[in-house]
């Protein structure tokens, strides 16, 4: 227990650790003051039974029992809103150091973790955390306070009573560690059942359309009752393991009070103990364990509540990117790649490439599915750290730019477009947060968007379905296109921009895009033959490699990949039903 208050203090920042330990100091006061109910129990048992019930008698008593009510009522008023305060904010703190974080990890952690995992970590495990897991602590640690005032008052009062008491929590917490192990044993399979289900579910949502699409909902659906199923009995086994568990553990704590009560009986009638002493005795019979009981049952959190501080940790322990270089400003944005090599796991994507790409052209990079096209990009933008060989913008290695100044260079517009939830004027503003409305319908028209926008019931105010689930593929792209044209950085990437576009927004899409790459450097992953052609260069990427280079009379004039690819379309385009 000492271990795990120990992991869940260092899990605080230094600012909300002080707030913790403000209110344990506040916790010895509140069982202080509760504490003084004794010697007004003590006083006033002594004044009935001697028959002095006199003015200074009540006066004591009343005094006792006013310092101790109004002394609670203010140390818990400020304990729990400095528990309260540094729960919350520790875990909203931890939210945010989590996406930062995020940030700056290699984009191959994406691949290898489930959206499930860190969407359960940053949602149901802090949850618990900013909730649960400060009451528990602040219980266990309160209840522990307060049982060590009363039973050194106990001592005060009687020695032979403080060592049955003494005795009896040592009794009590052999019990709650036996306890605390066995519920330890389902919690793990409790907290993997809840992240199992959370991306399971996600993954179903997110894949509602390619479901339908090919009539596998039986089998997906199957996927999510099975977690579903494992969550409902990781539950019940928590549930039927603690419950007996902790009933066990009450009722030791009961029969504790009633073993003191036994020994103070029994001194009485022994003729060592005072009949006044005897009924003080019984009342902290019942006192000490009442907030020992409580205690005792909030322990049982105490490994859920590990295990999310664990899993918290397993996050921001992995290795970020070296992302602290220089805020470089390059004179040009010539890209170079120096023998560079990559691979996922054991399965190399690049194999050692050496190409050089001139600010302010064009180059259309093709390549059969799989063949590293869209990784050889994200190696030049940093999204991944090369293993072999260097690669170069303006002549500086890319590691040794700071990871703000180097993103600076580059514009992206993907062929699966997100869209946060949020207005149409914010989407395209994250391009350049402190740009004008003004600014931003100018960026708009120029990528073809403004009329649509306009169309709609709140124009730039629309708020968009999350990822931009109420707006067609040609609409999202669009307005992506406008956020990059917003950034008016140097160098644009498009991976695929095109492929999924209806014929009707083709042309829209088209002029847009050209409006956005005037003057810039343009590396463009493609198959439609018509976005390539035209091309400064074209590579063509098969199995991490560059086969072919030029320009498309040039590699036409060539057998290989390119001229076979471009010979394919031709005849697809040909194709009639008879």
């Amino acid at each position: 227990m000492i271990k795990m208050l120990k992991k869940f203090f260092g899990f605080c920042s230094p600012k909300n650790r002080t707030k913790f330990y403000k209110s344990v100091a506040l916790g010895v006061l509140d069982a202080l003051f509760g504490a003084m109910k004794i010697p007004a129990a003590f006083f006033a048992i002594t004044a009935v039974l001697d028959n002095k019930i006199d003015t200074q008698a009540f006066l004591t008593v009343m005094g006792f029992m006013l310092i101790s009510t109004i002394g609670k009522m203010v140390v818990y008023r400020f304990s729990s809103m400095l528990q309260t305060e540094a729960g919350y904010d520790t875990c909203a703190l931890k939210r945010i150091e989590i996406g930062e974080h995020l940030r700056y990890l290699p984009m191959g952690y994406f691949n290898d973790t489930s959206l499930g995992h860190i969407t359960s970590v940053t949602t149901n495990n802090l949850e618990q955390m900013s909730d649960i897991a400060t009451r528990a602590i602040m219980m266990v640690l309160q209840g522990g306070i307060t049982t060590a005032v009363i039973g050194i008052s106990m001592f005060v009062f009687d020695v032979r009573i403080g060592l049955v008491s003494l005795l009896c929590i040592a009794v009590f917490l052999l019990v709650n560690t036996v306890t605390n192990r066995k519920i330890a044993r389902v919690a793990d399979e409790k907290i993997e059942a809840d992240r199992e289900m959370v991306g399971v579910i996600l993954e179903f949502i997110q894949g509602i359309a390619e479901i339908r699409n090919y009539n596998i909902y039986s089998r997906n659906s199957s996927r999510v009752a099975n977690s579903v199923e494992r969550k409902k009995n990781a539950d019940i086994t928590a549930e039927t393991t603690a419950i007996p568990a902790v009933g066990f553990q009450m009722l030791v704590c009961k029969l504790s009070g009633v073993a003191i009560a036994a020994a103070a009986v029994y001194f009485y009638f022994d003729g060592s103990m005072a009949l006044n002493y005897l009924i003080t005795m019984l009342l902290c019979s019942f006192m000490i364990f009442e907030s020992l009981d409580a205690a005792g049952v909030y322990t049982a959190l105490l490994k859920i509540i590990g295990k999310g501080v664990d899993l918290v940790d397993e996050i921001l322990a992995i290795e970020p990117m070296d992302i602290d270089g220089e805020d470089i400003h390059p004179k040009n944005r010539n890209i170079r790649l120096d023998h560079v090599s990559f691979a996922y796991g054991d399965r190399k994507i690049i194999d050692d490439v050496t190409l050089e790409i001139p600010e302010k052209t064009t180059t259309a990079i093709v390549g059969p599915s799989g063949g590293g096209k869209t990784t050889l990009t994200s190696l030049m933008a940093r999204f991944w750290d090369v293993q072999e060989g260097a690669v170069y913008l303006g002549g500086r290695n890319v590691k040794d730019y700071s990871f703000d100044s180097l993103m600076e260079n580059f514009s992206f517009v993907f062929q699966r477009v997100y869209l946060f939830e949020d207005t149409i004027l914010n989407n395209i503003r994250f391009g350049k947060p402190e740009a004008t409305r003004d600014e931003v319908i100018a960026a708009a028209k120029l990528a073809r968007c403004h009329e649509f926008i306009s169309a709609l019931p709140e124009g730039y105010d629309t708020i968009v379905g999350e990822g931009g689930a109420n707006l067609s593929g040609g609409e999202k792209q669009r307005i992506a296109i406008a956020r990059a044209i917003m950034k008016d950085a140097p160098i644009i990437i498009l991976d695929e921009a095109t492929a999924n576009v209806d014929p009707e927004n083709e042309r829209e899409l088209t002029e847009a895009i050209r409006n956005l790459t005037r003057e810039k450097t343009i590396l463009m992953i493609a198959h439609r033959l018509k976005t390539v052609r035209d091309a400064d260069r074209i590579l063509v990427i098969d199995k991490g490699r560059v086969v072919q280079q030029g320009k498309h009379e040039d590699l036409m004039k060539q057998d290989g990949i390119y001229k076979n690819f471009v010979t394919g379309r031709k005849k697809a385009v040909s194709w009639k039903i008879a």
